[in-house]
This record gives structure tokens, sequence and C-alpha cells, in this order.
């Protein structure tokens, strides 16, 4: 099946997951590339450094790291890989639809005008924009493909209404009425900062939750057992205190600290690891 955003969003909130596995998801969802080349990025992928995913979620890396591997285990299948060296980022996709047979109702009508063709391994902005229209640009259909396009272009780091703004300028001062789409995105690639402008400050980092006791006893636990063990951790510990012994130790995890039961797998390895039960 050809995965689009809808799709995965369905099964998203089909998955079984926590909250904070549920919003990470989400986040990797709203960064995929849907055209093979753009940005850079294979079809389907999204591209993340862990201390920007980190940020984002307002957790810590060590439980960015917990929540990745809950998505990884899940029907969603997250897969991540770093192909182009140490310090590039990171490429998430979700191979759940990797063997879904194809959707007989997934082909577009005829009356499909999408803003954007996949004749290429470039975005194409397609149609005519009315220099009129409108002034504020997220009342137009070009706001998200400003946004998607911005990211790889000099004006990455410019708001999206700016762009609009600096764009109808330009056309007005030259009296144009109505311009081809593509005019947009040339506009974008040219982008230069003008003379004696003062640059934008930029935001100030939102300051990272300071953990709670609880949530450091919690991923001290889990950090004490490599969570790429945890299948390994649970047979060993199930063969030494059996099924039942187990499955009591991960609800009382969960009531001890209200977590989610892969969470708490991971946490009752590390007690294990801790009290010498099973080997690291």
């Amino acid at each position: 099946m050809e995965p689009t955003t809808g799709l995965i969003l369905r099964r998203i909130t089909q998955t079984d997951l926590s909250v904070s596995a549920h919003k990470l998801a989400t986040l990797i969802l709203d960064a995929i590339a849907w055209k093979d080349g753009y940005n850079g990025l294979p079809r389907g992928t999204a591209a993340f450094t862990l201390s920007a995913l980190a940020e984002k979620m307002g957790v810590s890396r060590q439980y960015l790291s917990v929540l990745l591997s809950e998505l990884e285990v899940s029907d969603l299948k997250l897969e991540r890989r770093k192909p182009n060296g140490k310090f590039s980022p990171w490429l998430f996709r979700f191979a759940a639809f990797d063997d879904d047979e194809p959707a007989p109702d997934a082909v577009s009508d005829r009356g499909d005008t999408s803003l954007s063709r996949e004749d290429t391994n470039k975005t194409i902005f397609s149609g005519r924009i009315t220099i009129d229209e409108s002034p504020n640009v997220f009342q137009t259909c070009w706001a998200d493909l400003i946004k998607a396009a911005k990211r790889t272009l000099p004006c990455w780091n410019v708001d999206t209404q700016v762009i609009w703004d600096r764009f109808l300028a330009f056309n007005r001062a030259r009296g144009n009425v109505a311009v081809p789409a593509g005019f947009l995105l040339g506009f974008m690639r040219r982008w230069r900062t003008s003379p004696g402008t003062a640059p934008r400050p930029e935001e100030a980092p939102v300051p990272q939750r300071a953990l709670e006791r609880q949530e450091r006893e919690l991923l001290a636990q889990i950090n004490a057992a490599p969570i790429a063990n945890r299948e390994f951790h649970a047979s060993d510990l199930c063969r030494v205190i059996g099924q039942a012994a187990y499955d009591a130790r991960v609800r009382d995890v969960i009531r001890q600290f209200g977590c989610p039961r892969f969470t708490a797998t991971l946490a009752v390895h590390g007690l294990a690891v801790m009290a010498g039960e099973i080997a690291r």
C-alpha cells in the first residue's frame, strides 16, 4: 500500500502506545517527505537529530530512546538509520506499510488538481497566484508549500508570512496582477536579506523540564539494562522467576510509576540486572 499522511495518522491513533509515543510518532509523520528526493530524502522518510527531537518533545535524550524503542516494537514498526555519517541526522520511516496490499480506492480521480506533482525528484509549484488574493498566507493554499519548500532554501529560517509579504510586494512593484506559481519557488530560491534589515531575533530554546524524582528513578532502572537486549532479558528473567512472577513485577512498576507497560518491562529488566538475577 502506498502510505499517505492520513493512512499513517489513522494507524498511529489505532496503535496501543503511551501518550508521549503518540506525540513522537505524530512529530515524525509531520516531517515525512512525500516526494522522492524532496529535501534530499527518500520518499516516506523524515530526518531529525536526536537532540532536535528531544527538544521538540521536551524530554531527555534517555527518555527519547525509550520512546523510540516503543515505536520500533509497536505495530508502526518505526525504523531509523544514519547512512550519511556520524554527524548527519537520523532518517526515520514507518515500515508497517511495506507489505500491505494496495487499496483499490487509493487512486486519485480525474478531478484531482494537486498543487505538486511527482514528475521529477523536485517539488513543482503549479497553477497561478493572484497577487491581491489574500494578504494572509494562511488563508491561501500556498502556506503549507512554502513551509515545506523553504527547509532547504536560503529562507529556511524566515517566517512563512514574511516570505509571502515580500513576494507580494515584489510583484506589486512590477505591476504583476497574477503570476505562475513557479515564480514563488524561484523567489524563495533567490532569497536575499534586505540591506539595513535587522536580523530577526531567534527564539530562545524552550528549557528542558527538570526530571522529577520518580522519573529519575525510573530512568535509572531502565538504563541499567540495554534496551537493545530487552528480548533476551525478558526470556532470561522468565526462566529464572517464571512468567507469573515476571508479569506481577511489571504490574507493580506500572502501579508505582503510572508508566506504560513497555516502559515498565524495561524497568523490570534493569532492576533484575541490578539485583544480579540476569546478565546485562
